[in-house]
């Protein structure tokens, strides 16, 4: 969960530190005062791009700082700078890590559901993989996959052998040029890594060998070398120990410390030693780790992936140059991987049609606790008729049909819902995911209450609450039902400073926090009636928080923390 954030020179927020708590945290403002901006910063956090127009107006440097516990308790402190010249840098622990790093660090920490996810609902092609997750079926799902790779890899080799002349001829002229430049460089495994500490090594010659011998001398070969002073301690001790017992063990320890300093002292010297500290050697050394990283460039990014490369072409310039005998040998194996991947797609497409109707149900109890009772919904495969139809994805096609009215057909999602069933759809998702997930998780909503109101809004209010008792929430949203829920308040607020715009986040207690609900029922102009029924809504809630936790056999003292 998110601990702590700290926010510097963003858009219109100067300075913001935030503490948040694991609970459901609601985000309430005027519009544009700059809610969304802590979600964006989130996401820089979790490897989104960093544009230069983020950095507030006349500053040179945009920063975000959190402090993250994990699951397991342990505390992880992320930070990304932004540089008015449009340079980003990423720090994890105060080491610097890449953006995959960040956005491996995302998957395990942190969920944002936004509308960018609402629309990703209305494509179909996104349904499948939902389904997949849900139902556990990454492992087969990946299986899939690479038998998809090796089938179209197969029927890649098969289109240029079946090339007219002057095609092969321009490709084997391309594979045999691709193919000398990675076959001369040979290649390991590996490589790159064992000569960049080489060249650590290398570069600081000088400092290791003065220490070593520094080390080995100190040791062993001046007059008042440590191993010639601890001859002459043991002796002492051995006399001791003649006269009294307890200094027995010490000595009995004589030539275990003895060898362990020797070895230690001979080591320092042959390393010192062992070391070509020529300025011949570090040429070589860079020289190859330039080949080696232009190579990487030019061949996928990666040593390995340079050296798979290097691997296919030679096998294209077999198929290229082996005729006939070998257009029959890459038939029979792309008919080999074609029944490797259908019995694989079709193990993948039975576990899926089996989740496919748990998945349905479920989601029809989840909509039915967020008034939706009389929904049907239901996924609908299609297998592919032909090869042609075959995707990583395996041999189905899917789609998410709904029917929100009584007597109504069902139809495709992304044709018949409204703002707020949609968002209803999305929120139901995530919870099953969340039923699921990893307890810690912060899961962040914004605008989750996208066309929605009244009672259906108490009601996501009372399901978003539910989700804080497991995982850390943070939600942004206009409605005071939804707000009147959350454990842990938060107002955004934009103001002039000066000559400035400021953005400033406060956490609300008491009567603070009647005020901004009341101001939410009623607008800016906050009257007598609006802050009674403020105080109304919160104390309904809190009785009902009590009277369930009650059920559950929590304090009511603890009951009453969450919603205050």
């Amino acid at each position: 969960m998110i601990r702590y954030l700290a926010i510097r020179n963003l858009a219109v927020i100067e300075s913001v530190e935030v503490d948040f708590e694991h609970s459901f945290n609601i985000l309430t403002g005027e519009t544009g005062a700059g809610k969304s901006i802590l979600v964006e910063a989130v996401g820089l956090l979790l490897g989104g791009r960093a544009a230069q127009d983020l950095i507030r107006t006349g500053e040179d440097l945009a920063s975000v700082e959190a402090l993250f516990e994990t699951a397991d308790g342990e505390e992880l402190i992320v930070r990304r700078e932004i540089t008015s010249q449009g340079r980003s840098r990423a720090f994890i622990n105060g080491t610097l890590a890449t953006a995959t790093a960040l956005k491996d660090l995302s998957n395990r920490l942190v969920e944002l559901h936004g509308q960018h996810e609402h629309q990703q609902l209305l494509d179909p092609s996104q349904h499948l993989a939902l389904l997949d997750t849900w139902g556990g079926l990454e492992a087969p799902r990946t299986r899939v996959a690479a038998a998809f790779a090796t089938v179209r890899g197969y029927r890649e080799q098969l289109d240029r052998l079946r090339m007219d002349d002057r095609e092969r001829a321009a490709r084997l002229e391309l594979v045999e040029f691709q193919l000398g430049e990675l076959q001369k460089a040979s290649l390991q495994a590996g490589e790159d890594e064992t000569l960049a500490a080489d060249r650590q090594l290398l570069r600081s010659a000088d400092t290791i060998q003065r220490l070593c011998n520094e080390g080995y001398a100190e040791l062993y070969d001046t007059e008042a070398a440590a191993l010639g002073a601890l001859g002459r301690v043991w002796k002492r001790v051995g006399e001791l120990a003649a006269i009294d017992p307890r200094f027995a063990p010490y000595l009995d320890a004589r030539d275990g410390i003895k060898a362990q300093l020797e070895d230690l002292a001979f080591t320092l010297r042959d390393f010192a030693d062992g070391i070509d500290a020529s300025p011949g050697r570090l040429q070589q050394v860079e020289d190859r780790l330039a080949l080696i990283e232009r190579l990487k460039r030019k061949h996928g990014g990666t040593l390995e992936e340079a050296i798979a490369r290097r691997d296919r072409l030679a096998t294209e310039h077999q198929a290229l140059t082996g005729g006939q005998s070998t257009l029959a040998d890459i038939e029979q194996r792309l008919a080999a991987a074609g029944r490797l991947f259908l019995a694989e797609a079709g193990a993948l497409s039975t576990a899926r049609r089996s989740a496919a109707t748990r998945f349905a149900k479920s989601i029809e109890s989840e909509l039915a606790d967020l008034a939706m009772a009389k929904t049907r919904f239901e996924v609908r495969l299609q297998s592919a008729r032909s090869e042609d139809q075959w995707t990583e994805a395996g041999i189905d096609a899917g789609e998410f049909f709904l029917s929100p009215n009584v007597g109504e057909e069902l139809r495709p999602l992304a044709r018949i819902v409204s703002g707020g069933e949609l968002s209803r759809v999305m929120l139901a998702l995530k919870t099953l995911g969340a039923k699921d997930g990893m307890p810690g998780k912060t899961l962040i909503f914004d605008e989750v209450d996208a066309g929605i109101g009244g009672r259906v809004a108490s009601v996501v209010g009372d399901k978003l609450s539910a989700l804080g008792q497991r995982f850390q929430v943070l939600c942004i949203t206009h409605l005071p039902q939804i707000a009147a829920c959350g454990g842990t308040h938060f107002l955004i607020e934009k103001r002039v400073q000066g000559s400035r715009t400021v953005t400033s986040v406060t956490r609300l207690e008491d009567e603070d926090r009647v005020t901004e609900v009341a101001r939410m029922m009623g607008g800016a102009a906050v009257g007598e009636k609006a802050l009674d029924s403020a105080r109304e809504l919160l104390e309904t809630l809190r009785a009902k928080g009590e009277a369930a936790a009650k059920a559950k056999g929590e304090s009511p003292r603890r009951a009453k923390a969450k919603l205050t």
